[in-house]
């Protein structure tokens, strides 16, 4: 009985405890006056419990645990306000305000001057809003724990100074709460200590509510909770991302279409490519039959390209879903569904056709910053469609009159693109190969400027080598003189092999050259010159147009060849395809006609030879077939 009695007890007291902030005083005495019963009769008669007494005592549990207060009039103006004066004059005393109605005030105040600067300074200076302040403060420990949570969000976004001591009462008691506070409520306020831009107040809070964050993970036990933890508090913190990935492969086959695109978005956003998680996702957005709206299936091919993760049946079925969407896009969807499409290196035919139908259909409302990314999309692709005249045409209406409008980095992307795509004109090389346009990107020491310039390079190979009729202006000498390569310049395990075999062919140095350089911005991976016979030549001795700075004076011998070795690996491919990616397609096409007999060593015959008699008899069988294929012509 004793035992019985003091669960009991227990019970009542959390209960109590739990509503406090609801209960009367009057309320608190009759628990005081409950619980006393129970303890002092327990005490003095542990055997003399009756049904009256236990009768007695659930009439009085059931008076004591009154509902919460109902809504009171306050409560609607607080809600129905749409003007910050009108909150502020609920405090001209005509209205009793409670502790939770103040801090909901507050709250609202925040809602309706967001994105208002001004207002908020305004605000801070109003003597009504800071008796609120310190009528909040003098109540702060009765506010319940998601108001409490919300007030103090409020007040960050605000901007209330971080010397007012009302926010210092508000973050105090936030600080106490700390264990009994939600986890949800623990990663809001995360994101709203990690945006304020007051003192390191905020940051030392932040630091333990991370701490308590990477603790409680385990208290994750719904998606919903996930998801939003890891969009608001997992960009904070390493461990706690980690910890929130493992959480996912957990709960994994909970999500629903829109939970899986906020975790893509999240893990695009912070450029986590966490191959297990990502293999998770992909199996259940195959496996799963669910429908996926046109703003998921966007963002889910935006979040695999940003990742660079290439997942066969993903793409397949991204692609079959939004084939019939097509008409409902927009010029910028399409703008930006093709770049996804295209950073994925996944050429799928349908859809692509349908994307050049549906900007011939809509070409009034399409702008020319969209008309580049498209552009450049096929280009990636190297993607030539079948109505190419009419889509051309309208590249020409709408681009070349603005290309001098456009930023010069796009300005460049765009003639590259046709270049790529063999449809660039006299005037569009002119525009940016002139010497006024060009130089601002001489010397460039950022990655874009630096990848801008690299395709300057190859404008300007095509304007010399594909383009005849064109006579200027070109790129300098000084411009075209290619950098040395960085010595931690990466080299791959096919590059390094190929080389191996590369310099056993050629028994010398004098024979051959490895990793050539071209003014046309491609690197070659060798060059040899073989004589008629098929003997190699010296090939330092002879002159090199294709270099910037050759070294030698000696014409080539009659009938002699320049061979180039080009390495294609698996990323200079289209996805589950041979056929090489536009830059690549682009490169061959100048080194052919530089004078170069291409001797292509793809990865997919190269892996499958094994000995190293089988690469070497593979490596001059290809320099046989690529003499035989020019003496053929």
């Amino acid at each position: 009985m004793a035992v019985h009695l003091v669960r009991r007890y227990s019970y009542l007291l959390r209960e109590a405890t739990r509503l406090a902030p609801a209960l009367a005083p009057a309320g608190q005495l009759q628990f005081a006056r409950v619980a006393h019963k129970t303890l002092t009769s327990s005490a003095t008669s542990p055997n003399s419990w009756s049904l009256s007494s236990l009768k007695e005592l659930e009439k009085e549990k059931e008076q004591m645990f009154i509902p919460l207060p109902s809504q009171q009039e306050v409560d609607q103006l607080i809600q129905k306000a749409t003007r910050p004066e009108e909150l502020l004059e609920l405090l001209d005393g005509s209205h009793n305000l409670q502790s939770n109605q103040s801090a909901i005030i507050i709250i609202r105040l925040s809602h309706l001057l967001f994105q208002k600067p001004q207002d908020k300074a305004s605000l801070i200076q109003d003597i009504r809003f800071k008796q609120l302040l310190h009528l909040v403060s003098s109540q702060v420990s009765s506010v319940w724990h998601g108001t409490l949570v919300k007030l103090l969000r409020s007040l960050y976004m605000l901007e209330v100074p971080s010397t007012m001591q009302p926010l210092k009462s508000v973050e105090q008691e936030v600080h106490w709460r700390l264990r009994r506070l939600k986890y949800k409520h623990l990663a809001s306020l995360a994101e709203s200590c990690a945006a304020s831009k007051e003192g390191q107040h905020p940051q030392e809070l932040l630091a333990k509510l991370l701490v308590h964050l990477e603790r409680r993970w385990t208290e994750i036990e719904d998606s919903h909770t996930l998801v939003a933890v890891m969009m608001k508090a997992g960009h904070l913190s390493e461990s706690l991302m980690t910890r929130l990935e493992d959480k996912c492969l957990e709960l994994v086959e909970q999500f629903g279409p829109e939970e899986l695109q906020k975790v893509l978005l999240t893990l695009a956003a912070q450029s986590r490519r966490s191959v297990p998680l990502l293999r998770a996702i992909s199996y259940h957005l195959v496996q799963k039959p669910f429908s996926m709206t046109k703003a998921v299936l966007l963002d889910l091919a935006y979040a695999y390209s940003k990742l660079s993760f290439h997942q066969t049946q993903v793409c397949q079925r991204l692609a079959a879903d939004l084939l019939p969407l097509i008409p409902s896009l927009t010029p910028s969807e399409v703008a930006h569904c093709t770049t996804s499409f295209a950073f994925l290196k996944w050429l799928n035919l349908p859809l692509f056709e349908a994307f050049v139908q549906h900007i011939l259909h809509r070409a009034p409302d399409l702008t020319v910053p969209h008309l580049c990314r498209i552009l450049l999309a096929f280009a990636r692709l190297n993607f030539h469609p079948e109505q190419e005249e009419q889509f051309f045409r309208l590249v020409r209406e709408r681009l070349v009159p603005a290309l001098a409008s456009l930023e010069p980095s796009l300005q460049v992307d765009a003639v590259w693109a046709l270049c790529v795509l063999q449809q660039v004109q006299t005037a569009e090389l002119r525009a940016v190969l002139d010497p006024s346009f060009h130089t601002r990107f001489l010397g460039a020491t950022s990655p874009r400027d630096q990848n801008t310039f690299q395709k300057l390079l190859h404008i300007n190979a095509t304007a010399q080598l594909e383009h005849p009729e064109y006579l200027g202006p070109f790129l300098s000498a000084a411009a075209v003189t290619p950098t040395p390569p960085a010595p931690d310049r990466k080299v791959t395990p096919l590059q390094k092999e190929l080389r191996q075999m590369l310099q056993g062919l050629l028994g010398c140095t004098s024979r051959g050259s490895l990793d050539v350089v071209t003014q046309y911005g491609w690197v070659l991976d060798a060059e040899v010159l073989l004589d008629a016979d098929g003997q190699f030549l010296p090939l330092r001795d002879f002159v090199a147009p294709h270099l910037a700075q050759p070294t030698g004076s000696r014409p080539l011998p009659p009938q002699a060849k320049r061979l180039a070795f080009l390495l294609w690996e698996f990323p200079n491919f289209i996805s589950k395809s041979r056929d090489l990616l536009g830059r690549f397609v682009l490169a061959r096409r100048h080194l052919q006609a530089a004078g170069f007999l291409l001797v292509d060593v793809p990865y997919y015959e190269w892996l499958e030879l094994k000995s190293e008699w089988q690469k070497n008899a593979y490596l001059k069988d290809k320099m046989r077939k690529a003499v035989a294929e020019e003496l053929a012509k």
